[in-house]
């Protein structure tokens, strides 16, 4: 005599229920996210400009000028996420004299999708700005 006994177990039409309603509510809850991803990549920019900021003052104060080459500072940007990196944002020194400059970082991924890319810059007197909100 054989018996058998009956697992007790989910229906397919049950687990394609359930994985709908996840799926809805990751519909829901995903554009509330979007704009705390973008702010948590833009930490990555405010970093790097602060850390060049550093590199170009105690580049004035040994030569009473800013440089235009972030090789002469001794500045080695991260590689991009577009060339197989780590790095969003591609930093580059927009002008530099004996008075001033203007570093900006301008993302290279578009994080929310819009067409915008996010920029960030920072000046001699460290003023840190968004120049193009994403």
């Amino acid at each position: 005599m054989t018996d058998k006994k009956q697992l007790k177990a989910f229906s397919l039409t049950e687990l394609l229920v359930v994985l709908i309603i996840i799926g809805i509510l990751v519909a829901i809850a995903l554009p509330n996210f979007l704009p705390k991803i973008t702010e948590a990549k833009a930490q990555e920019a405010k970093l790097q400009l602060k850390h060049l900021y550093t590199l170009q003052k105690t580049h004035f104060y040994m030569h009473s000028k800013y440089s235009e080459s972030l090789e002469e500072l001794g500045f080695e940007p991260a590689q991009l996420v577009s060339e197989g990196g780590n790095a969003n944002y591609s930093i580059i020194i927009s002008e530099a004299s004996n008075t001033g400059f203007v570093a900006t970082a301008t993302s290279v991924t578009d994080f929310d999708g819009d067409g915008t890319f996010n920029q960030w810059q920072i000046d001699q007197e460290q003023r840190l700005e968004e120049t193009v909100k994403d």
